[in-house]
């Protein structure tokens, strides 16, 4: 069967990689979800300029307008688990086509925004839910194609997710110089409808028992382990537990260091006496290593994933955490030390997007894989909230960012003994 396969004419173990190719380009559209952080800036000043200068004249805090970012990375993590069944029953490209029309929706009406209540509605809610419907579509697409090689192949089609904010940024940075903010979101969600509906129409599953040419599935272990998890059969397991306990952490850990990257650039930069805008212009140029070490971090943990097995993939990013968390909390006053410790956060958060979706498909099987996947992605958003409100409350309660990476440090101390404990192929009760 190796031999008939086709993807594009060519013989599928080669053209498989086109796939990878699609689903990074995809996953760079929905992950400029990320680049908010720099389109706030234009629309907080729109939001609070005087009706006569052109603005809506309104008095914004800067809780408010964290919301639309916030709604978006809630609706993402929450409807993932509700969509595996339909990318399963419908395929991946009608699923992926629907979500990219909700994308750029999304963009489109977050251009006629009144306030950041509505941008949360218009941009954070619909665009959110998008991303959660369409994000699990390449995933589950290459994980089917490459069972060899599925840590890499779903490694590299993250690393478009990984620096997209990076590139959506840049992109918004010109177009909102020249053309405006709302026209951006315009521009940019006509962009992403029409990218996202016609890049999906390649996603497509491989037949029924298709495998690599030469390429054996591994023997089970005698008598414990089975090789296919209906949903409802892995949330009995221990090893989903300790997979969905880990990710939170993992999650926890760099999602935080991505929410707090310049505010707390910018208090260490205090503390070394830098001057405050030459401080800000370095934070925001660090931007750069900082979105390639977390688009990086998804094929090498991948690859290690593949290597390694996931626990210990797993481990090597705890012990990694703790020592950049360790290395910056050590050195408050250090610019330098900061930036090689959120690079290494930014790697981990980058390597755990890969090492989640490669352990359920490695413990759980690939059948109903995406539905598997939606529900262990929970712990991304629980690790969101738990994150930034850990930093919040250092901030608030102990006068500084760098004071949350002590306890950063001992919860992956915990994640270290979950993984030993509980990261190991999943066995069937027989009682």
């Amino acid at each position: 069967m190796a031999d008939d396969v086709k993807i594009l004419g060519m013989p599928a173990e080669s053209g498989r990689w086109i796939l990878v190719i699609v689903g990074t380009i995809i996953e760079l559209c929905l992950g400029s979800v990320y680049a908010y952080s720099v389109l706030s800036v234009p629309l907080k000043k729109v939001f609070t300029d005087p009706v006569s200068a052109g603005g809506f004249g309104l008095t914004v805090s800067a809780i408010e307008m964290q919301l639309p970012y916030i709604v978006s990375l809630a609706c993402f993590a929450f409807t993932m688990p509700l969509v595996g069944k339909y990318i399963e029953s419908m395929g991946p490209r009608k699923v992926g086509m629907i979500g990219g029309v909700i994308v750029g929706l999304g963009w489109i009406l977050a251009s006629f925004a009144t306030s950041p209540i509505t941008l949360a509605v218009l941009y954070g809610a619909v665009a959110g839910v998008g991303v959660g419907i369409a994000y699990g579509c390449p995933i589950t697409t290459t994980a089917r194609w490459f069972p060899d090689k599925r840590g890499l192949a779903v490694g590299l089609t993250l690393f478009g997710f990984g620096f997209a904010a990076f590139v959506t940024g840049k992109i918004a940075d010109v177009l909102t110089a020249s053309v405006g903010i709302f026209t951006t979101f315009q521009i940019l969600g006509v962009a992403f409808l029409i990218l996202l509906v016609a890049l999906s129409t390649f996603l497509v599953f491989p037949p029924a028992g298709w495998t690599p040419k030469g390429w054996k599935p591994p023997a089970a272990i005698a008598g414990a382990a089975k090789s296919e998890f209906t949903r409802g059969e892995m949330v009995k397991t221990k090893t989903f537990t300790g997979l969905w306990i880990c990710y939170t952490i993992g999650a926890l850990a760099g999602l935080m260091a991505i929410g707090v990257a310049k505010p707390a650039g910018m208090e260490v930069a205090g503390n070394a006496g830098m001057e405050a805008v030459a401080a800000g212009v370095l934070m925001t140029n660090l931007i750069l290593p900082f979105a390639l070490c977390n688009a990086g971090g998804r094929p090498l943990f991948g690859t290690l994933t593949d290597k390694l097995t996931p626990p210990r993939a797993a481990i090597l990013s705890y012990v990694l955490i703790i020592a950049a968390s360790l290395l910056v909390y050590m050195n408050p006053t250090s610019v330098n030390m900061y930036a090689i410790s959120f690079s290494i956060l930014w790697l981990c958060l980058g390597g755990w997007l890969a090492i989640a979706p490669a352990a359920t498909a490695n413990y759980f099987g690939t059948k109903d894989y995406a539905r598997n996947y939606g529900l262990v992605y929970t712990a991304y958003g629980v690790g969101a909230i738990i994150g930034n409100l850990m930093a919040g409350a250092a901030k608030d309660m102990l006068g500084g960012y760098v004071n949350v990476f002590p306890y950063v440090a001992g919860l992956s101390v915990l994640g270290i003994i979950v993984a030993l404990v509980m990261l190991k192929p999943p066995v069937i009760s027989t009682r």
